[in-house]
């Protein structure tokens, strides 16, 4: 989670195309130049099994001047060694 992150930080979208799983990677990534990230709080990490696990957390960003909060649990999976994002519920 924390490199998929900085990743955002650093708009390297091909990073988080490549750590996104198949079976739901959009085609592209429109990070939106504007936006400022301030934050990560991870609040929880959960393995469900050796394979899977979820991960809570809060990042905050701020755009044109206006603070937001994306609060979400998001679902990961590991294959051949690796662990990729998979999909996420926004609180």
């Amino acid at each position: 989670m924390r490199s998929r992150y900085s990743a955002f930080v650093l708009g390297r979208a091909d990073y988080l195309l490549g750590s996104w799983h198949a079976s739901t990677r959009p085609v592209s990534l429109d990070l939106g130049p504007g936006t400022k990230w301030l934050g990560l709080d991870v609040r929880e990490h959960r393995p469900t099994d050796a394979d899977h696990a979820e991960v809570e957390f809060v990042a905050r960003s701020r755009v044109a001047g206006r603070g937001y909060r994306l609060h979400e649990r998001s679902r990961f999976l590991r294959e051949g060694g690796r662990w990729f994002y998979v999909d996420g519920d926004m609180k």
